[in-house]
């Protein structure tokens, strides 16, 4: 009979590739991947800037950002029983602590923390968690606005 047609048995697991110098080699490829990640992470999470995203929410507002209203905002309670300062600070460049929970907050402003503002999802989180303490309701996007450029006019 031709060998090109012979029949084999079926297996349920293929042996040939655990051998060791196969696992040698997808280990350290493995390895290789993990370190390559680990060193352009950060580039991919500071895929914004805080310029960007404060002319992002100046035009959902449909005007200029104001940093004195944002000021105003940021130190003011407004209904609730917590301001913006009352975590981060006043101003907000040295690291806060929660109200509540008494957990270190790092330092807002760009200046005093430059990873501060870097990440849109990370800053949308923020702002919905802490709108909704401050005001007990999403900060509309003027207000966003505003916010952020006091944040980037502080100074360290």
């Amino acid at each position: 009979m031709n060998g090109a047609f012979r029949f084999r048995k079926p297996r349920l697991f293929n042996t040939d590739c655990m051998n060791s110098n196969t696992y040698s080699i997808h280990a350290k490829s493995a390895l290789f991947m993990l370190l390559v990640f680990r060193a352009i992470a950060p580039a991919i999470a500071a895929e914004t800037t805080p310029s960007k995203q404060l002319q992002y929410w100046a035009d959902k507002a449909g005007s200029q950002a104001n940093s004195d209203r944002g000021k105003i905002f940021f130190n003011s309670t407004h209904g609730k029983e917590w301001s913006c300062s009352s975590c981060h600070g006043n101003p907000p460049t040295s690291p806060g602590k929660h109200a509540s929970t008494s957990k270190a907050i790092d330092p807002l402003a760009p200046s005093a923390n430059p990873d501060a503002l870097t990440d849109s999802a990370r800053t949308d989180k923020w702002f919905r968690r802490n709108c909704n303490d401050v005001l007990g309701r999403e900060c509309l996007p003027q207000e966003k606005a505003d916010v952020l450029s006091y944040l980037i006019s502080i100074k360290k």
